[in-house]
């Protein structure tokens, strides 16, 4: 009976070494790449950006009902140049200090520079675009003209803002530290002016004709 041979293998299910190393390694690369691939797309969704907190704002300004969504960070200053294109207002220092910002809120000027937008929900504000126009000025505006109360014009509206204001405290009976009596009230001297306007700085020096503007709106004689 002649001897068995041994079967063949089948060829489709013959792998070699070499193979087997070749398909474990493509497929330890491929768990890799797909593993580095979740974590940058999770690096990416913890590194957006998130949208800034924002309130909805709404105050009355130079008369005219304003509604609008703001960044809870922004300050009054920019939402006034930079959402609602009154330029009039000037940044200078943007630290408090040189008042080209001076705006009215509420009857009060205040340097916008230093107050966020979101807290004057339901106020009054009042701009140098609000206090008169090309046409019909503000007795204020008025005065500086006559008096050269300027030069480069670049702190002027914070000027007649706070100017406006400043006569506004005379006559309600708020003192300043240049007030000599307390109880009669103060005068609108050239002293009790200069006091009073010290926080609106004028780099051109043009303060002289500035007391002068100011009082001839306030009926003083110079």
């Amino acid at each position: 009976m002649p001897p068995r041979t041994p079967a063949a293998p089948d060829a489709g299910i013959a792998i070699s070494r070499r193979q087997v190393l070749i398909g474990t390694a493509g497929t330890a690369v491929t768990a890799v790449l797909a593993k580095g691939d979740d974590t940058q797309a999770a690096a990416r969704k913890q590194s957006a950006p998130k949208s800034p907190p924002g309130s909805h704002v709404t105050f009355t300004l130079n008369g005219r009902r304003v509604a609008l969504d703001v960044d809870n960070r922004s300050t009054l200053l920019d939402v006034l140049r930079e959402r609602l294109h009154l330029n009039g207002t000037k940044k200078g220092c943007d630290h408090g200090q040189c008042g080209a910002c001076t705006v009215i809120v509420e009857g009060r000027r205040i340097n916008s520079c230093l107050t966020l937008a979101v807290m004057h929900e339901g106020d009054s504000i009042t701009t140098i675009e609000g206090l008169g126009t090309p046409d019909n000025l503000h007795p204020m505006q008025s005065a500086f003209i006559k008096h050269d109360g300027y030069q480069c014009g670049y702190c002027t509206p914070g000027q007649i803002c706070s100017a406006v204001a400043m006569l506004e405290e005379i006559k309600a009976g708020v003192p300043s530290h240049a007030s000599g009596d307390l109880i009669d009230g103060s005068s609108v001297t050239a002293v009790e002016i200069r006091e009073r306007m010290s926080g609106n700085i004028c780099r051109c020096g043009a303060y002289s004709n500035i007391v002068e503007a100011i009082q001839e709106v306030a009926g003083v004689d110079a």
